[in-house]
């Protein structure tokens, strides 16, 4: 990241404050979102003095403009930060979400959301960031709940739950022949194409496949009487 610093080394302190801008494909334009937040600066009496212009999705959080704003609010160049919405920033879900407003806020950045309808700096904050919080906790429910759902009804059908194993019978059958015939792991790895952690795994003697056959069961001799023979 160091050689990113040098794009903002004009940012003063009066200077500090920015916006992120986001859309999620090139038929769209950022005009609406950039003529909200000047207005919404303006009656605030801040001046943007950086754009981070970005046309990508919010899916994941690890975009380029994003990082570069996370990493100047974290140097403390950075000291208010203007969004068009929150879902701006994240639409991974709302522990995303609130994980990058409370780490904006824990460095000292404030983070204003032109749209949303609350302030996260006003006197309700602490209500609004309890109410992401509480969301998180009944989306990590929520997907719990699809999961073990998901389980029963795999279960139900016969099905096994969880990845498929990656070796079957008959290429269990041919690293044992390629071990037998002095072939170190990474030889069977590359030989039958399946990483070499996976063949130690499959070859060591607790992942040996039990025998189908069902064991001969003892009959109990009477006393005096010669044991039977199996």
């Amino acid at each position: 990241m160091k050689q990113l610093l040098p794009l903002f080394e004009g940012m003063a302190a009066e200077n500090s404050c920015a916006a992120y801008v986001r859309v999620s494909s090139r038929s769209q334009s950022h005009a609406m979102q950039r003529a909200a937040i000047e207005k919404c600066a303006e009656a605030r009496g801040d001046h943007v003095g950086r754009w981070f212009v970005e046309t990508m999705s919010a899916a994941r959080l690890a975009r380029p403009m994003l990082d570069h704003v996370r990493e100047l609010a974290r140097t403390g160049a950075l000291r208010t930060l203007y969004v068009y919405r929150l879902d701006r920033l994240a639409r991974s879900g709302i522990r995303d979400t609130l994980g990058i407003v409370e780490e904006l806020r824990g460095v000292g950045c404030k983070l204003v959301t032109v749209a949303d309808g609350f302030d996260l700096e006003g006197p309700a904050s602490d209500v609004v960031i309890a109410m992401l919080g509480w969301a998180a906790k009944m989306e990590r429910l929520a997907i719990g709940e699809r999961i073990a759902a998901a389980r029963v009804r795999v279960e139900a059908k016969g099905g096994a739950w969880g990845r498929p194993r990656r070796v079957d019978a008959t290429s269990l059958a041919k690293m044992k022949k390629l071990q037998a015939a002095g072939k170190t792991l990474r030889e069977i790895a590359i030989s039958t194409k399946v990483p070499r952690s996976t063949v130690a795994d499959a070859l060591s003697e607790k992942h040996a496949p039990k025998s189908s056959k069902p064991k001969p069961k003892k009959q109990a001799s009477k006393k005096g009487s010669p044991p039977l023979s199996e």
